[in-house]
């Protein structure tokens, strides 16, 4: 995986050598989740991240589903002041941590291990790059974790998926201000019945 989130700053995986530019910064992230750094998914929420930050000032985001914490410290390297990522799972919690320490974004990254319940607080910006079953499970959370002029960042469904989880959020009040797409071929067609990935932006109306 090698992606060029910005002019000043690039992702890749160990095994992808590139030389940076003048003044660019590069992430190495090692990652062993089910939507890695190179997944579709994973590349509409970078470009959603990077618009998201370029309308307004963010100062906390939360990462739900953090996986090798690829999206928390794209933020945090993008200047967001606190960066949080949540993982049920301990060994993508300590690989996050890992390649926070390996990147010097440990002192803006905060990374837990366990569920969002046991989070308070709000969040400007959240970020869920997670399969639509867990999507749906999560909508009132992020609902809950969200300031009151805050955004979400979702992807992880297809576009066949999508009038399911809009449900959840049109009753909430949120709006749809951007939505990005990429195709992902396969052989066969998917069980979804869509080669098509989705990325949502949403805000308060």
């Amino acid at each position: 995986m090698f992606y060029r989130l910005s002019p000043s700053l690039a992702l890749r995986s160990p095994w992808r050598p590139h030389r940076p530019r003048p003044g660019e910064r590069v992430l190495v992230i090692q990652s062993r989740r089910a939507f890695p750094p190179g997944h579709a998914t994973t590349r509409l929420c970078l470009d959603l991240l990077a618009e998201a930050l370029e309308r307004g000032a963010v100062r906390r985001i939360l990462d739900v589903g953090c996986g090798s914490g690829i999206l928390t410290l794209a933020a945090a390297a993008l200047g967001v002041p606190f960066c949080a990522g949540v993982d049920l799972s301990w060994p993508a919690a300590r690989l996050s941590r890992e390649n926070a320490r390996q990147s010097l974004l440990s002192a803006s990254v905060r990374i837990i291990q366990g569920s969002t319940e046991a989070l308070r607080g709000v969040f400007d910006l959240l970020l869920a790059n997670l399969p639509l079953g867990v999507q749906l499970e999560k909508a009132a959370e992020l609902n809950r974790l969200a300031a009151p002029q805050g955004a979400l960042i979702l992807s992880g469904f297809k576009d066949t998926q999508e009038e399911a989880l809009w449900e959840l959020y049109r009753p909430a009040g949120w709006s749809c201000c951007r939505r990005l797409t990429r195709e992902e071929w396969v052989i066969e067609l998917p069980p979804e019945k869509s080669f098509t990935w989705v990325g949502w932006l949403l805000r308060h109306e």
